[in-house]
């Protein structure tokens, strides 16, 4: 019994005990049993425990892409007693130094064609005394750092543990952030993450940890997982874990840069079951692929598929289920913060409901949506409340009390969640997403929030993804700007777009300029950095 809580490492060497010869992870050829990968992890342990001054919690990057690697670092950290960081692998130097100094990272672990970053580095971040390669062929280990495959390999089944022991007290660390200010990490306890992660379960696990319980429920392997987001992103990272915690497999594509074909061929190689995906930035290029090419591929095993993050249209998940009319969409307002604020279910039934449109979910029995000043938003009101969680929540930002009391506040005797999503309330109940506050507009007095208006962009056919931002307007203090990114063949039709735009929405929130450009930009978690865009349409 452990008395606080869930510990991950805890879970998953009961379930590796349990199913030894069930398939844990693969990439390509590669393939990992549950005793391999808890073997291997072993030797990760073991590895950082003999690091000179190792001590309980210390701060372990993942500075890699998708790859058996990245959760079998992080499983042996867990068994070790220590916190893990997701590591943007887009960063720069400079943001390389911030995060890892913020998080007082001890050891990195990373793939080897992010070598010279490294080198670059290093001496910018001196509590970083441990850093183990990852070859991926781009070239021979440095001097200072360690072979990862030499001290994987080199694990046994032996449990190893540090002299601490391990604790659902133990920290995950997700940052997040950088488009609105410097990353900030999200300190999520592991016992409150498993409770979390495991309230989608059918068959649901005690609150105390009880490993008997955990692996009755696990007669067979577990469902085949494939994470289409980076591990590096809270969506793609929660959705493996939560799939590990079942017995489940991590299929992880070998590409480096999401290829619908190469998800479409792998969803039918390998009998994939369920992924996660980052909105229509993912969802729009399967949806193509397919649509081309209807009869390539057979994607019939593939029944779940979770997206968090950014907003997920009912056009697209409308044209996925043509494709596969057995899918369950599972679109899930969340951020790393707050998981699981709300939820919307498309499947083949439910499609035709009002409440299967773009932005509309059903709020969980712990979320409310609040008016700034305390008070719940009242239904069909049009007025504008934020998205209120309470029940399993971080416990704060690292080293940022200021903003984890912005973020993390008590509410009628009760600790609430509010990452800054804006929604209003039907009378029914259903919550309709805005966006974020932060990224809100203010023209001549009237709030509009991007995605909004991105969202009804992209539903014109030249329009394959859209920016929008406020520039300052002495008229109408911010005037909204939209850049696009066409569909090819295409050519920009401003006029054209803004009469799209009124025909869905306000006449207020249609772009007062729309101007043509090559790539809006998203990031790998489907975000896109509006400081940068609202340079390019200042200049434009």
């Amino acid at each position: 019994m452990n008395d606080t809580g869930w510990n991950l490492a805890d879970l998953f060497e009961a379930i590796a005990a349990e199913i030894p010869d069930a398939l844990a992870q693969q990439q390509g050829e590669r393939q990992l049993t549950w005793s391999e990968f808890d073997r291997r992890a072993n030797g990760v342990a073991a590895a950082l425990l003999a690091v000179d001054g190792a001590a309980e919690q210390d701060k372990v990057a993942q500075y890699l892409y998708n790859s058996p690697e990245y959760l079998e670092s992080v499983f042996g950290a867990f068994k070790a007693g220590m916190a893990v960081v997701n590591t943007n692998y887009r960063y720069a130097a400079d943001e390389l130094v911030y995060l890892w100094d913020n998080a007082d990272v001890t050891t990195v672990v990373f793939h080897g064609t992010f070598a010279d970053q490294c080198e670059a580095v290093r001496d910018r971040v001196p509590r970083v005394t441990t850093w183990f390669w990852v070859d991926d062929g781009s070239g021979d280990c440095p001097s200072w750092a360690t072979p990862y495959e030499a001290i994987a390999s080199a694990g046994t089944s032996e449990s190893v543990a540090g002299s601490w022991g391990r604790s659902g007290d133990h920290l995950v660390l997700l940052y997040t952030g950088g488009t609105t200010g410097m990353p900030k990490g999200v300190m999520w306890r592991q016992d409150d993450l498993f409770g979390v992660l495991d309230a989608n379960n059918r068959k649901r696990l005690p609150p105390e940890q009880d490993l008997d319980a955990a692996t009755a429920r696990i007669t067979k392997a577990g469902p085949r997982n494939m994470p289409s987001a980076p591990l590096m992103h809270g969506t793609g990272f929660f959705n493996a874990v939560s799939n590990l915690m079942i017995g489940g497999s991590i299929t992880t594509m070998q590409g480096r840069s999401f290829s619908a074909e190469e998800f479409l061929d792998d969803v039918e190689h390998y009998g994939i079951n369920s992924t996660s995906i980052v909105g229509d930035a993912f969802a729009k290029p399967i949806l193509r692929a397919l649509d081309a090419e209807p009869d390539r591929w057979d994607i019939s095993s593939l029944r779940v598929i979770v997206s968090s993050g950014v907003m997920w249209s009912k056009e697209s998940k409308d044209g996925l289920l043509r494709h596969n009319s057995r899918l369950i969409m599972v679109d899930s307002l969340g951020s790393s913060e707050a998981i699981g604020m709300a939820t919307n279910t498309t499947t083949k039934e439910s499609s035709d409901s009002a409440k299967s449109g773009t932005a509309r979910f059903e709020l969980g029995p712990d979320t409310r949506v609040i008016t700034d000043e305390g008070r719940d938003v009242t239904p069909g009101s049009d007025e504008l409340g934020r998205v209120a969680i309470r029940g399993r929540t971080p416990i704060g930002y690292y080293k940022d009390e200021t903003k984890s009391a912005e973020t993390f506040v008590m509410i009628d005797g009760a600790r609430y969640s509010i990452p800054g999503d804006y929604a209003t309330v039907d009378t029914d109940g259903t919550v309709n997403l805005k966006g974020r506050g932060s990224q809100c507009i203010n023209t001549g007095g009237e709030k509009v929030y991007p995605e909004e208006v991105e969202e009804c962009l992209k539903l014109h056919p030249d329009v394959a993804d859209a920016a929008v931002l406020g520039l300052p307007d002495e008229k109408w203090g911010e005037a909204i700007n939209a850049l696009v990114e066409l569909t090819s063949g295409a050519a920009l039709d401003e006029t054209a777009l803004r009469n799209h735009v009124k025909a869905h929405l306000a006449a207020y929130k249609a772009p007062k300029h729309v101007m043509q450009i090559e790539s809006v930009g998203r990031a790998a978690n489907g975000k896109l950095d509006y400081k940068a865009l609202a340079v390019i349409a200042a200049a434009g």
